[in-house]
């Protein structure tokens, strides 16, 4: 999942950047896109690029800009998909095979048995 979304998220900025449109607002949310969909790639800083990736996303489904020439987010529904898809990875974590998990281990979550208290 974190592969699709920032390949979508990184061809979309990559194309918008090349067909630039020339508003200031439209080449920050190429930028971004590429920037946080380069790091969803590879597994950098996954849950702020998918946050970003999401917020990027969402202001650019409000905009009232026109949308650049070649889009791979087509309308107001797979904005919307992009979205919910950033924010679960937000909220799963990088997965075993990013630089996040090399860099700084995996973390794993210890849950203690329960102990049984004597009913006498």
């Amino acid at each position: 999942m974190r592969v699709a979304v920032g390949a979508i998220a990184a061809i979309q900025g990559v194309l918008c950047l090349t067909h630039g449109g020339g508003q200031i607002f439209e080449f920050f949310i190429c930028l971004m896109l590429a920037g946080c969909g380069a790091c969803l790639l590879i597994g950098f800083l996954t849950p702020v690029a998918s946050i970003l990736a999401a917020i990027v996303t969402l202001a650019d489904a409000l905009s009232w800009l026109p949308e650049a020439a070649p889009n791979l987010i087509g309308g107001k529904l797979a904005h919307l998909e992009l979205i919910v898809l950033a924010g679960a990875i937000a909220l799963l974590g990088p997965g075993a095979f990013s630089l996040d998990a090399r860099l700084f281990g995996r973390h794993v979550i210890v849950i203690p048995p329960a102990s049984r208290a004597s009913s006498s």
